[in-house]
């Protein structure tokens, strides 16, 4: 089995460790109220600033990998998520999340071998 990593953590249990880039991005939340005027002004109001979005992919598994990481993620619709700080990489943060976007390809039954595993964890 692969090693894990110490940079993420699902409910303080390492992750394996990603054969593939990790894609980090975030996004301000608007309230519904926010919008365009009538003359085309964009009149903002913000309600969470630089929510974080991570996409995770493993071009290959074993059954072992693949039954280790689905175990990390509970059956409760949240779990705690932790993962390098967005300005100082070196500082662990710790947030609620969720996953989503969650897709895994059989590539062989009778060996196991699995590929394109890949989900996204989404801060609540």
């Amino acid at each position: 089995m692969r090693d894990t990593t110490e940079l993420f953590k699902i409910n303080n249990v390492p992750m394996l460790l990603p054969d593939e880039q990790v894609t980090v991005s975030y996004e301000d939340l608007d309230s519904s109220e926010a919008g365009r005027d009538e003359s085309g002004v964009m009149h903002r109001i913000p309600v969470r600033y630089k929510v974080g979005a991570w996409s995770f992919t493993y071009s290959h598994l074993t059954e072992e990998e693949k039954q280790y990481m689905e175990r990390l993620f509970p059956m409760e619709p949240t779990f705690l998520f932790t993962h390098p700080d967005r300005v100082d990489a070196s500082v662990a943060v710790t947030t609620n999340a969720y996953r989503s976007k969650y897709a895994i390809s059989w590539k062989n039954a009778r060996t196991g071998l699995w590929n394109n595993y890949g989900f996204s964890v989404i801060e609540c």
